[in-house]
C-alpha cells in the first residue's frame, strides 16, 4: 500500500521561513530511517503559496489564480511518498516524526490509489499504458 504523507502548512512556513539547522538534522535523521526501512518513495518540501498558481476549472474555461492563497490550514507544506503494509504502519511512522513546524501542527495521510481500485474500467489497454508511463518516467529519473 502507498501512502501520501501531507504535512500541513503554517503561517510560518507560507512567510518562507526556513526550518532551523536542529529541525533539518531530525528531519534528515528520521528521513534516513524510513529510507533504510524500505518506505521511504518520495519526499520534498514546498514552496509557499505565493510562488504558486491555481487553475479552476469550468467546463471548457480555465482560470489561472496566482498565490497567495488565502486558507493557510488547507495548503501543503511538504510530502512523502511511502510504502507501507497498512494505514496503521503509516500511522505508527507519523507519530515517529518531528514535529514539522515545531508549534502546533498537523500531518495528514492519504492512501494513493492502485490500479486495482479502478476495477474493470481500468481496462488492459489502460494499465499497459500507465506501465509504459511509469517505466519512462523511471528510466528519465536515472
Amino acid at each position: 500500500m502507498r501512502f501520501m504523507i501531507i504535512i500541513r502548512a503554517d503561517k510560518n512556513t507560507e512567510a518562507g521561513v526556513m526550518p532551523d539547522q536542529k529541525l533539518l538534522t531530525d528531519m534528515g535523521n528520521f528521513n534516513e530511517e524510513l529510507v533504510k526501512a524500505g518506505i521511504m518513495l518520495a519526499g520534498e518540501g514546498l514552496q509557499p503559496s505565493c510562488k504558486g498558481a491555481r487553475i479552476q476549472f469550468s467546463g471548457d474555461k480555465r482560470t489561472v489564480i496566482d498565490g497567495p492563497f488565502p486558507e493557510t490550514k488547507e495548503l501543503i507544506a511538504g510530502f512523502w511518498i511511502w510504502q507501507v503494509k497498512s494505514k496503521e504502519e503509516a500511522i505508527e511512522w507519523v507519530k515517529r516524526c518531528p514535529n514539522p513546524t515545531g508549534a502546533n501542527s498537523e500531518i495528514e495521510i492519504r492512501q494513493i490509489f492502485e490500479a486495482e481500485d479502478f476495477g474493470s474500467e481500468f481496462t488492459p489497454e489502460l494499465q499497459e499504458q500507465e506501465e509504459r508511463l511509469r517505466a519512462q518516467i523511471t528510466s528519465t529519473q536515472t
